[in-house]
């Protein structure tokens, strides 16, 4: 087994502020409360974990000390659960999560267990809410009617009110409604009173049947998810205004486009993707996780060659998709049916920042052609390398 020790630590370049959050939420500390890491041993604490995944000890000495130059120089970064728990035999090392949520009580419930322990282990969680039967709908079983999406969606925010993520941040959640689901105005307004469901972002699901009406002047029918039957018509242009002003006074919902994202679903064998993770980044299916990281570009500029490295962003683009790879490999899941979906479809999302300060650095402007190319070229570059 590697040891921290064993890692070369090269001082890491910090901000004041950068070190104080680091203090606050990042670093090790003792039963007492102190301090018993650097951020210098936090990275080196963390690339021996995640190097443990590799064959051989060899192997894993020498990716140890590539993953924490990577991160000691700010080129690449994990997310948060990686950074905290990695190394600790706490926590997860993921940060998104998609659960299922299906039309009968006992999923919903056993979602919410599942939902407490995903964010206790620090990760966040998105939902699809459109398999459940709208408000009123009978239910057979108990001679009662359906308490309906925006009823479940409120229950998981007191679930999410309840746990602390890792001990370190309030719990965060994405809840999805297609938007020819009869509860869509309802789930529209849910957040309205800036009081409910206030740990969770929402959005609306929209196909492309929808926005094709809704530029045509045309009304869409809304469909019992259960059944399959009509439950009346929306003109779809007032809908998507209502939308857009609802989103405009409260910052809620946003838009998934759900036709886009499953034209580039990786595996649509296993269903089609209906939900995302909390901040919309990674379109996943129910029970998968993703474990994110970053590099930085603007760490890539030449400032003497007036270009960006490039040779030293694939290589750096290479490192961090081992890197995100190997995390698959030493995670754990309080569930073990994430685990059984995210050993099985391997799902990492390796993203960018700096890239205002990359066009800073480069004088290009933000809003112009020359700032597109770059990005288009940046992103291309990471993609093959």
């Amino acid at each position: 087994m590697v040891a921290t020790s064993e890692v070369r630590t090269s001082p890491v370049a910090l901000t004041e502020n950068a070190r104080t959050v680091l203090e606050r939420r990042y670093l090790l500390r003792d039963a007492s409360g102190a301090l018993v890491e650097t951020a210098e041993g936090m990275l080196a604490r963390v690339a021996v974990a995640i190097a443990a995944a590799e064959p051989d000890e060899d192997a894993r000495r020498l990716w140890a000390q590539r993953f924490y130059d990577e991160m000691a120089a700010l080129r690449f970064m994990p997310n948060s659960p990686t950074l905290m728990n990695a190394g600790t035999g706490r926590g997860t090392l993921a940060a998104c999560f998609v659960l299922p949520v299906e039309d009968t009580l006992g999923s919903i419930m056993s979602t919410a267990q599942a939902t407490a322990m995903v964010q206790k282990y620090g990760g966040g969680t998105g939902f699809s809410f459109s398999r459940l039967r709208g408000i009123g709908e009978p239910s057979a079983t108990t001679h009662g009617s359906a308490c309906g999406p925006v009823s479940v969606l409120r229950h998981y925010d007191d679930v999410s009110r309840l746990v602390t993520q890792g001990g370190k941040r309030d719990g965060a959640n994405m809840g999805i409604l297609r938007v020819d689901h009869p509860d869509i105005r309802a789930f529209i307004h849910a957040k309205d009173d800036g009081v409910s469901a206030q740990r969770f972002n929402i959005s609306i699901g929209v196909t492309d049947e929808f926005m094709a009406a809704a530029a045509e002047g045309r009304a869409i029918t809304l469909i019992d998810p259960r059944t399959g039957d009509p439950r009346g018509t929306q003109d779809a242009a007032t809908l998507l205004d209502e939308i857009a002003q609802a989103a405009w006074r409260t910052g809620d919902p946003g838009l998934i486009f759900l036709d886009t994202i499953n034209r580039s679903n990786p595996t649509p064998a296993l269903g089609a993707i209906e939900a995302t993770n909390p901040c919309g980044e990674v379109p996943l299916l129910p029970w998968e996780a993703c474990t994110l990281g970053s590099i930085h570009l603007a760490r890539f500029w030449d400032a003497e060659a007036r270009d960006v490295d490039w040779d030293a962003l694939r290589e750096t683009a290479a490192i961090a998709t081992r890197f995100l790879d190997d995390v698959v490999e030493v995670n754990t899941f309080p569930v073990p049916e994430i685990t059984a979906a995210v050993r099985g479809n391997r799902k990492i999302g390796l993203g960018v920042m700096g890239f205002a300060d990359l066009l800073i650095a480069a004088g290009i402007p933000y809003d112009s052609e020359a700032a597109l190319a770059l990005a288009q070229r940046l992103a291309r570059t990471i993609g093959e390398a």
